[in-house]
């Protein structure tokens, strides 16, 4: 039996977890759940960046394993980031895992490796590719709310989750200009982009700003997402083991 897709999954400060006495690196366990459900090994890495910075070739050394990588949800990116004035309404800032993951998303994207980023992932990998935020959503509510949307049919993600799914979400900022290369092929009906794709990319790339992994057990639509980041890592890991066997 050939082994699972190792799928890399950068970990989330927590200032205090139930049984731990400190800080933690924490990720939510549905995210795991559906990850491996789909037939992926998801691997927690630990966000290491002193001072805010990361050297791209020590990011690439300690994902040398990785086939694919998630990038989850969590809090909101410093605005300076994307050279943004930061809103009152943030919260759960840290430089240090911004510095981390935009690091990932450019590693990640640069050496084809497949990436699935929800919510703040999916932000993080606009603003490294030179697009901005909407710093907060105002009075359109996406906290805590299953709705429907509509998705481009050309659309990689048309195919996995149909053409008006339903999604559960939970965020008060948003893509507001896209970055290089990134295509909206989602909206929900108030005009929030929902989800990107790159149209010209080395490896297989969704973003999505809900939260597949709150509904991937009972909804096939939502699992579907996940296993085409797994499927998507399996090949690319088949193709690297082809690649060195012909050297």
């Amino acid at each position: 039996m050939s082994r699972r897709p190792l799928i890399a999954v950068p970990a989330r400060f927590s200032a205090s977890a139930s049984a731990l006495r400190f800080g933690a690196d924490v990720t939510a366990r549905a995210l795991l759940d559906a990850v491996y459900a789909a037939g992926g090994e998801p691997l927690v890495v630990h966000p290491v960046a002193p001072g805010a910075a990361v050297d791209p070739a020590e990011i690439a050394e300690r994902l040398w394993y990785a086939d694919g990588v998630l990038l989850p949800g969590g809090g909101d990116l410093a605005a300076h980031w994307s050279g943004q004035e930061p809103h009152a309404t943030q919260y759960d800032v840290d430089e240090e895992q911004d510095a981390f993951d935009l690091a990932i998303a450019r590693h990640a994207l640069g050496a084809g490796l497949p990436l699935l980023a929800i919510c703040r992932g999916n932000q993080v990998v606009n603003v490294a590719l030179g697009g901005d935020l909407i710093q907060d959503l105002g009075e359109r509510t996406h906290r805590h709310v299953v709705h429907e949307i509509e998705v481009l049919p050309d659309a990689r993600l048309a195919e996995l989750i149909g053409a008006s799914p339903r999604i559960s979400c939970y965020h008060h900022q948003g893509i507001a200009r896209t970055g290089e290369g990134l295509r909206a092929v989602a909206h929900s009906a108030d005009g929030v982009i929902e989800a990107v794709e790159l149209e010209e990319s080395r490896g297989w790339y969704v973003g999505v700003q809900w939260h597949p992994e709150d509904t991937a057990a009972s909804d096939p639509a939502q699992a579907a997402v996940f296993g085409a980041l797994v499927e998507a890592a399996r090949a690319h890991r088949a193709g690297q083991l082809a690649s060195s066997s012909s050297s």
